[in-house]
């Protein structure tokens, strides 16, 4: 069958002795018997302009986490992260009985408050950048030299962060004086309600942590670029989440910044070749853009988010030799990094 290989792919997990907590556009997040930590698992569905396709892409949840967990450990002299173990076998019983389900694509991970800022930073203009650029001469409002070609790379790498969108919602891209002003916080990791003004936010947070987000989120971007550079990779942009961890008994006004969510993955980042980089046009990838370019193709357009013209309702479903396409430069993309 022509389909078959989609019919492996994970697209709901199953597990009915723990308390699914969120289902977002890749990940579900379950509670455990552990109160300070939370159950990450990386299914196989795939999203593109927020719509969250019919299916998915085999094996892509375990070559996400293998990739995350890679980068996690490359990067944690920076700052750490949320990571406990991606060991089944040191993670709580109960979660433990359906290891044969999670070998490979869950993480145990610290509680944290998501700080609800995207933050983006970006080494190359390309996509909404380049979008920009052409009209205005700037990347989210910020002035940029003249003569900039489409994939270029840029003199320095900006930070251009996004409010983060409920599921289904696009996110909002905003000015870096904008963000010190937006950084609200979630009443946990899995919740996108507001809990707190723009004013409390600034007056809780203020100017010192928008710093330090963007401050680590360039870092984090640079030292990850270089690294990539070198196996043959472009890292032309990327999508860091943070997150604060409680105040600890000894520090009860301190909370610690933390890097959450995956991390410098094919789904969160732009990943081009190195070989035959060309600028002044668009550049093959190895991520999901070759996904979005698919469904422009067959006709996707703001008001069709449900499904193709005449068939609203019924979702978009990737072809398979796109699915196959997909996953080969998922794949290829995790060997080049980390093998």
């Amino acid at each position: 069958m022509a389909n078959q290989p989609s019919a492996t792919a994970l697209l709901e997990t199953s597990l009915p002795d723990l308390t699914l907590l969120s289902k977002g556009k890749v990940r579900d997040i379950y509670s455990t018997s552990d109160q300070s930590a939370l159950l990450f698992v990386a299914t196989d569905r795939i999203s593109a302009y927020d719509v969250i396709l019919n299916n998915g892409i085999p094996t892509k949840g375990q070559l996400l986490t293998s990739l995350s967990l890679f980068w996690f450990k490359k990067l944690a002299h920076i700052i750490p992260n949320h990571l406990i173990t991606s060991n089944v076998s040191e993670m709580p019983p109960e979660v433990q009985k359906y290891a044969d389900q999670l070998e490979g694509r869950t993480m145990l991970v610290k509680k944290a408050e998501v700080v609800q800022i995207e933050a983006i930073v970006r080494g190359y203009i390309t996509g909404s950048a380049w979008a920009e650029y052409k009209k205005t001469q700037t990347v989210h409002g910020i002035p940029m030299p003249t003569g900039l070609v489409e994939s270029q790379k840029l003199p320095e790498p900006i930070f251009t962060p996004s409010t983060k969108a409920v599921q289904g919602a696009h996110d909002e891209n905003i000015s870096p004086e904008q963000g010190s002003l937006a950084l609200l916080l979630s009443t946990s990791l899995v919740s996108n309600h507001l809990v707190i003004s723009i004013l409390a936010a600034v007056q809780l947070l203020g100017q010192d942590l928008y710093n330090q987000i963007s401050s680590s989120a360039l870092q984090l971007y640079k030292t990850a670029a270089q690294y990539a550079e070198s196996r043959g990779v472009i890292l032309a942009d990327t999508k860091f989440e943070f997150g604060l961890l409680p105040p600890s008994p000894a520090a009860p006004e301190k909370r610690q910044l933390i890097l959450v969510d995956e991390v410098l993955t094919p789904d969160s980042s732009r990943y081009w070749p190195l070989k035959g980089y060309t600028p002044d046009k668009p550049q093959p990838s190895f991520d999901k853009q070759y996904v979005r370019d698919w469904l422009v193709a067959s006709g996707f357009r703001k008001g069709l988010e449900s499904g193709p013209e005449g068939k609203e309702g019924q979702g978009w479903t990737i072809d398979e030799a796109v699915v196959q396409g997909t996953r080969a430069r998922y794949q290829e993309a995790v060997d080049l990094l980390t093998k």
